[in-house]
């Protein structure tokens, strides 16, 4: 289990060690109780479209290739107006000093559909350092795990990491946590409903002096407009605009 206050992995069980768990920040009461409320009506006015594992999204990000690493803007329109402030917010904090996020993703979690993520590691050939995810209308637990163990902790096997994310608390993963052990949220800590939006940054390739610097410099000024609409939504009207214009053509 993570202590945030001391930043160590402390074992349930008493003969096994404790040990540093660097890369993870909790932010807990981010947002208000009046805050979550208008984040998740303002939500439900989108549409949500079907993910993976029993989970629904709404995206707000360019449209990306990972095996091909190619990147288009697509119907990317922009961060959501609701995020502006968010963002602002999340910019005072030291670690998050110039937070500069060009994709958001709302992803909506029941234990119904048996909502879950399996362990991953996000892409770090177009994202950042840092991970930013708000966790809303419950708490749950993220697990980290690293396959390989830890030796020097006297670790040989996997090794599993619980982080309790309370309601309306944010979580910023970075450095080992984000690069090296892997992430999930399981079926059995998903007993509400749960609703979270994850900010993303750009790699160091998309910013001044990277090799794509250029295509991060338009996607920067898209997400700060703060005019999005859900990339799904948004090709939806580019499609009943192309209909409308041949049916009156």
């Amino acid at each position: 289990m993570y202590e945030p206050e001391t930043r160590l992995a402390v074992s349930r069980d008493a003969t096994a060690a404790s040990f540093s768990f660097p890369g993870v920040f909790l932010w807990e009461n981010f947002i208000s109780e009046e805050e979550e409320r208008k984040l998740i009506s303002v939500m439900e006015q989108d549409v949500w479209s079907e993910s993976q594992s029993g989970r629904r999204k709404q995206d707000f990000g360019p449209k990306v290739n990972f095996k091909k690493r190619r990147v288009r803007i697509g119907s990317f329109s922009g961060l959501p107006a609701q995020s502006q402030e968010l963002v602002l917010r999340m910019q005072q904090d030291p670690t998050l000093a110039g937070f500069q996020p060009v994709e958001q993703c709302n992803l909506d979690y029941h234990p119904e559909r048996g909502s879950a993520i399996d362990p991953h590691l996000d892409d770090s050939w177009l994202w950042g350092e840092r991970l930013v995810t708000i966790n809303m209308l419950s708490s749950t637990t993220l697990t980290m795990s690293l396959e390989q163990g830890l030796p020097e902790a006297g670790l040989a096997e996997e090794v599993q990491v619980a982080v309790r994310l309370p309601r309306r608390s944010l979580v910023v993963l970075h450095s080992e946590a984000r690069h090296k052990w892997k992430h999930a949220i399981f079926r059995e800590d998903v007993d509400e409903r749960r609703v979270c939006s994850t900010y993303r940054e750009l790699s160091a390739e998309f910013l001044p002096g990277g090799h794509q610097a250029a295509l991060g410099d338009q996607l920067l000024n898209i997400a700060s407009s703060f005019h999005g609409i859900p990339v799904s939504a948004s090709m939806m009207l580019q499609r009943r605009s192309v209909t409308d214009s041949l049916d009156t053509s």
